[in-house]
């Protein structure tokens, strides 16, 4: 081979070295210490979130109507996907004959410095010819102003959501 062409060759890996983008960070909504579980008496069936936020990356706010996607800070999996895996782990493993939970997520924002916002309605139904139970919460916990700070208040918010199911589970009606 011609000394030319693999001096070009040499001369364009430096180059194409510099153009390296920041290395992806993964976060979950699963706690790193789990607790112990709300109940067992609950699986979690279905999911849905806000198609503005159900991406890989986090999505936050920004001022009154903007919103920002975090294109090196992903969930470890697609938010609702996320969410679900991690409500369930909230929850515990469900034993036979457990109540199926529905969750529609409609809104879960995330503001850096300020807070973690999540609002849902929520069906649980304990026995296929039963009437379902059907609940609203809103959760909101304080975040400081980082990425981990955001993931953190957001596994407050899914810790308190899977007490309030397990509440409502045990007593049959809404918390």
């Amino acid at each position: 081979m011609p000394k030319l062409p693999l001096l070009l060759l040499a001369g364009l890996f430096p180059l194409l070295g510099g153009c390296s983008s920041a290395p992806i960070q993964y976060h979950t909504l699963v706690p790193a210490q789990p607790g112990s579980p709300a109940s067992g008496k609950v699986r979690v069936e279905r999911v849905t979130m806000p198609p503005q936020v159900d991406r890989s990356q986090i999505v936050v706010r920004q001022g009154s109507s903007g919103l920002a996607i975090l294109e090196t800070q992903w969930w470890g999996a697609p938010l609702v996907d996320e969410f679900g895996n991690a409500l369930q782990d909230q929850l515990g493993a469900p034993s036979a004959g457990a109540a199926l939970l529905r969750v529609d997520v409609q809104r879960f924002d995330s503001v850096p410095g300020k807070y973690s916002l999540l609002e849902a309605q929520w069906r649980l139904q304990k026995s296929a010819t039963g009437q379902p139970l059907i609940c609203r919460s809103s959760l909101q916990t304080q975040a400081d102003n980082s990425v981990d700070g955001l993931v953190a208040a957001h596994q407050g918010n899914l810790r308190q959501l899977a007490e309030q199911v397990a509440r409502a589970s045990a007593a049959n009606a809404c918390p």
